[in-house]
């Protein structure tokens, strides 16, 4: 029987192309789209990963990396003195002017870290090394940079090429490889006192201090003394294990709560939905339809309606398979397009495929329910009619 529903199924090329079609849009619109927020999400965390630490703390009326509220310097030596403290860093983060040598100018995320530490600099350098920032002007930047702050992408900037922040000198002492940032400006490091100078002077310029738990004390633990101590509120980063006091978590939390991304997003995941279903339903119900003589004839040979709707169900598993087989390769093939080009943000977490697999199942299973019903109220006598 298994043998016979292929046959029907391919017999009729022109709906099963539609069929797959169908399936295959829905699967490459639902990940692709799915896909593309989950990267725009995680560039929203792109500062705690180019500068990692395990607590960051940071003002009180702070919601998100992203969101800077100076603190007082005196701020850092209350965080020290508190028990379990390891060490704890000044850092700070803010967007800056770029002059480029053609007179344009551009914005750069502008990270400033402990010269004597280095705690918050780039995991991973491609040229020159972390203790070059000491040298005077020194600053590093991530590949971005090299093309984005040249007059000329064809021409990038290479060590020793010097920029101007806000009117002041930088020299490029270091490459490193970095997360794209949200707001789509290359990152640049330079020391927390020399950033201080690029930055325009304000009475508070501490924008977070990182900190880094003691031997044997947890970073939960340590995070909850360092707010009752110093009123201050402490974030973890735990690569988002801790859904309430992380702060790669509640910075997505915050854009998906206050900006229109998922919204904008959910619609097209929705129509890919829609159109699945639409495409699917009419389709493979025509199928059985143009079909209804060789299944009375199969009925009217003894079939049960259990061996016909098993028929169905074959046709309609195997539509979704390949259909949704073809549109997961063409949404792979599209993130390897968009990684290499640095955009649009691509990122597919494992939850994807399964659930866009659940998805093209609920359709499969609305467009098989229209067909289960007609064969099952199928006359086996329609064989005989003119």
């Amino acid at each position: 029987m298994f043998r016979l529903a292929l046959k029907m199924l391919f017999g009729d090329s022109a709906k099963y192309l539609m069929l797959v079609f169908g399936v295959m849009f829905s699967t490459f619109l639902m990940t692709q789209q799915s896909s593309v927020f989950c990267g725009l999400m995680r560039w929203t965390t792109a500062t705690i990963k180019n500068a990692p630490a395990p607590i960051w703390v940071v003002e009180t009326e702070v919601r998100q990396v992203n969101q800077t509220i100076a603190m007082r310097d005196t701020d850092l030596g209350r965080v020290r003195s508190v028990i379990g403290v390891d060490w704890a860093m000044p850092l700070y983060s803010g967007v800056q002017n770029v002059r480029l040598t053609d007179g344009s100018l551009t914005v750069v995320q502008l990270l400033g870290i402990d010269s004597t530490t280095f705690a918050g600099a780039p995991t991973k350098m491609l040229s020159g090394n972390i203790e070059a920032l000491r040298q005077p002007n020194a600053v590093i930047v991530d590949d971005l940079a090299l093309k984005r702050l040249s007059p000329n992408p064809k021409v990038p900037l290479k060590m020793g090429d010097t920029l101007e922040i806000n009117d002041k000198e930088a020299r490029i002492v270091g490459v490193c490889k970095a997360m794209r940032s949200f707001t789509g400006g290359p990152y640049v490091w330079t020391t927390y006192e020399r950033a201080l100078t690029y930055a325009p002077t304000q009475r508070k310029m501490l924008s977070a201090i990182l900190v880094s738990p003691s031997q044997g004390k947890g970073v939960e633990e340590v995070a909850t003394e360092i707010e009752r101590v110093t009123g201050l509120k402490a974030f973890v980063n735990t690569g988002f294990k801790s859904s309430e006091r992380d702060i790669g978590t509640a910075t997505i939390f915050w854009y998906v709560k206050n900006t229109g991304i998922p919204i904008s997003f959910g619609t097209t995941v929705l129509v890919g939905f829609i159109v699945g279903v639409a495409i699917s339903c009419q389709t493979f119900y025509l199928f059985v339809l143009d079909n209804l003589k060789h299944y009375g004839a199969l009925k009217a040979m003894g079939a049960s309606n259990s061996k016909l709707c098993m028929m169905l169900m074959a046709q309609v598993s195997v539509v979704g398979m390949v259909g949704y087989g073809i549109g997961l390769f063409l949404a792979s093939i599209f993130g390897l397009f968009a990684i290499k080009n640095l955009q649009p943000p691509f990122y597919m977490p494992d939850v994807i495929p399964f659930a866009v697999m659940g998805v093209i199942f609920i359709i499969c299973a609305l467009s098989s329910l229209l067909g289960i019903l007609r064969v099952s109220l199928l006359d086996a006598a329609v064989v005989f009619r003119a």
